[in-house]
């Protein structure tokens, strides 16, 4: 796929992975990195590995960049998220008058735990298909050259990561990257049922280490790693609970790399697999949402309206923009991110304070 992106990109010089992280509508945040990416003449997108809105980003992306390069995927981007905008509160709420009035004192992440999809949505209706469907052409894009893509879903029957290849690369791989099993049913794909990749893989960092020819990764992370507080209500512990839950893949990914760097650095003399060597020297580099979306509500992420998705997309610009400039020039040529140092080193003790919940955004 190399040569790939450099006949899409004429002679850019800087070549560089996308990592994009699951976290629902906060996936805006990501939208807006991207955006500011695709304006950088000098820059050309390598693989891209993308889980949940991750992968609704990546697939974007990826039909914007085969319909016209990067001008048509900073449209398509543009007009994805805008569906998702107007789409706003599900419409299984809205053709549901029994759920939309229940959905009124309460949230609808919170309705979905009250019951199984398979009885408050027995014929198993997702508003994204329809979205997708009419964003993005998954038999050009099958067909098209372009980046590799990495869409990790989870098998319900082992709980392993599959990973959907460009040429694999259909609605229900994005649909079963983006399964939240409270909210829909499983998504079958050839025999076999997936759920949120999330669970497994968010996003997977390792395959996309060992085998892209690109040598630089970008991760765009959108949760925070720590939650001050501790949690008292039954939200706020299921936030909590599934801020863990989520994290950990990208935690074990992070692990795995450093134990195999070390390895590398101890046996230097040695000769290595071929495929961990090059994970090794992997460049790794880092945008993060986490300051604008530590202080949203947890149930934000199931609830896009258009002030939220505008605040994100700004905020993801304005960082793609300030790590540009700060670190455009080390593409290439060395890592600015420290992973043991951000995600594995012990951190200070939180303060033993009750969560008192979060606070909407303000414009």
């Amino acid at each position: 796929m190399g040569a790939n992106v450099l006949r899409l990109f004429g002679q850019r010089t800087k070549q560089l992975n996308l990592a994009l992280e699951g976290g629902g509508a906060h996936g805006a945040f990501t939208w807006g990195v991207l955006d500011r990416l695709l304006e950088d003449d000098a820059l050309a997108l390598g693989w891209i590995s993308g889980t949940s809105a991750g992968a609704v980003n990546a697939v974007a992306l990826a039909a914007g960049l085969a319909d016209g390069g990067p001008n048509e995927a900073r449209a398509r981007l543009k007009s994805v998220w805008e569906a998702v905008a107007k789409a706003g509160v599900p419409d299984l709420l809205r053709n549901n008058p029994w759920l939309a009035g229940i959905s009124r004192s309460v949230t609808f992440a919170q309705v979905a735990s009250m019951f199984s999809p398979y009885d408050f949505n027995p014929l198993g209706f997702d508003p994204l298909r329809k979205l997708l469907e009419a964003h993005v052409d998954f038999t050009k894009l099958r067909t098209t050259a372009g980046p590799e893509l990495l869409i990790a879903a989870t098998d319900v029957a082992t709980g392993r990561a599959r990973l959907f290849r460009r040429s694999e690369i259909s609605v229900e791989a994005v649909l079963a990257s983006a399964c939240l099993p409270t909210i829909h049913h499983a998504v079958s794909i050839e025999g076999r049922a997936y759920w949120d990749g999330g669970f497994s893989s968010n996003p997977d960092l390792v395959t996309l280490g060992r085998e892209s020819p690109v040598a630089d990764t970008l991760i765009v992370k959108l949760n925070s790693l720590d939650k001050n507080g501790i949690p008292t209500s039954a939200r706020e512990i299921t936030a909590r609970v599934n801020q863990i839950t989520f994290g950990q893949p990208m935690l074990r990914d992070i692990e795995l790399i450093e134990a195999v760097r070390r390895l590398s650095r101890r046996f230097a003399r040695m000769r290595h697999g071929k495929a961990d060597a090059q994970l090794a020297r992997q460049r790794f580099h880092l945008i993060e949402a986490g300051r604008f979306t530590v202080a949203l509500a947890p149930e934000s992420k199931a609830l896009p309206d258009l002030q939220l998705l505008t605040y994100l997309h700004a905020a993801g610009r304005s960082e793609a923009a300030k790590w540009l400039e700060r670190h455009g020039n080390d593409i290439g040529r060395r890592e600015t991110v420290d992973l043991a140092r951000h995600f594995l080193a012990p951190r200070p003790a939180a303060a033993e304070t009750p969560d008192t919940g979060s606070p909407t955004i303000a414009a």
